[in-house]
């Protein structure tokens, strides 16, 4: 066994540790890098970002330099074995108190501008509703006297080369039952796209804003910031940056019906309303509709579903309505006993239909899921 009181020993932490910095460095790109900037606040805070890292160098350099010096020069050797003892020196205690002040104000005066930077309201802007859920993000394009609103999860298309305004909320008003903290409201969420924009705070009964643009289309991944509950973690979404036209193009796609309605659905219809009353949770033929789970009037369009966490695929898909909480963590084995929405039903997440299935469902066979996801598949 290795002694790590030895010189030896201790060289081995040495290289452990220089082991360990280098593998972290070589992690891949995971698509959420905050010094690649890909829009304008991004941009202005990663300019903020490299001077401040730049002055910590040189503070952090003086203060280990000086730690080494003083470890060296004053070590205990022979004929040094108890050094002269000097009381605090009056004008280098005032100094090395005043230093850092300064440093901190100089700092702080391009923190706070940059703050309400990207705080303010911008001109002529896409206005987007941001709705934080546990563990889901939903997305509310405003209507008007002609066009209806439209709901989507997960997928956050934008234009590029226009600013977006987005309203965080943890509060659905739409919604007649809450989760945690009264009707509709959720709990504390955090909206961030590090590539595009800084963190945003979504706060139950507060009402925040963030600009979000970028110049160029593009696809960014976001996530949920602050710890929401048992999913946090897998609380993702996707930024997809269009051109004008194919987003006003996207936009008018999902104002229209669905591609498949539920009384055509044959089967798959029945066993959506009825068998397994899925619209209890969701609604499949009206994007302006917020519901309780995410809106599928237009899943088959999207790229992602559950959170954006996974890939939409019809394999993927049909373990999802199978069993989602063997795939994602959610408190469904023993709060279900009724229909959510109902009092007392305080349950959040999707549930399984194989194992510990909702009081009065059926066990839900492969085949049957098969069916959902053809059907689902089939909302573009």
């Amino acid at each position: 066994m290795t002694n790590h009181n030895t010189p030896h020993g201790r060289w081995w932490l040495v290289l452990a540790g220089l082991a360990t910095f280098g593998l972290a460095a070589c992690s891949p790109n995971n698509g959420q890098n905050s010094v690649s900037p890909h829009g304008t606040n991004a941009h202005r805070i990663d300019n903020l970002i490299l001077p401040i890292w730049g002055i910590a160098i040189i503070i952090g350099l003086i203060v280990v330099g000086g730690v080494v010096f003083v470890a060296v020069k004053y070590r205990q050797r022979p004929g040094n074995e108890h050094p002269k003892q000097i009381r605090g020196n009056i004008p280098i205690e005032i100094a090395w108190t005043m230093i850092p002040a300064v440093i901190l104000a100089v700092i702080a005066i391009p923190t706070v501008s940059l703050i309400f930077q990207t705080d303010s309201t911008p001109s002529n802007p896409v206005n987007v509703t941001v709705i934080g859920k546990q563990w889901w993000w939903q997305f509310e394009y405003p209507g008007s006297a002609s066009q209806k609103p439209v709901q989507v999860a997960d997928e956050l298309h934008i234009p590029a080369g226009r600013n977006v305004d987005l309203t965080l909320k943890a509060c659905d008003p739409s919604l007649p039952y809450g989760f945690n903290n009264g009707p509709g409201c959720n709990v504390i969420h955090s909206f961030w796209v590090p590539e595009l924009a800084g963190k945003r705070d979504v706060i139950p009964g507060r009402d925040n804003h963030l600009t979000l643009r970028s110049d160029s289309p593009g696809t960014f991944l976001g996530q949920c910031a602050q710890y929401c509950g048992l999913s946090h973690a897998n609380m993702r979404f996707r930024v997809i940056v269009q051109t004008p036209s194919d987003f006003e193009a996207w936009l008018a796609s999902q104002r229209h019906g669905p591609a498949v309605t539920l009384a055509a659905s044959g089967d798959a219809g029945t066993l959506f309303s009825k068998t397994f009353q899925c619209t209890n949770c969701h609604v499949t033929e009206n994007s302006s509709v917020s519901t309780y789970g995410p809106n599928l009037t237009h899943l088959g369009s999207r790229s992602t579903f559950a959170s954006g966490y996974f890939a939409l695929t019809r394999p993927q898909l049909i373990k999802w309505i199978l069993n989602a909480p063997s795939l994602i963590p959610m408190e469904s084995k023993d709060c279900r006993k009724g229909v959510p929405g109902t009092p007392g039903v305080t349950c959040v997440g999707m549930p399984s239909f194989t194992t510990n299935t909702p009081h009065g469902m059926p066990v839900m066979t492969e085949q049957q899921a098969g069916t959902l996801a053809d059907y689902l598949l089939s909302l573009k």
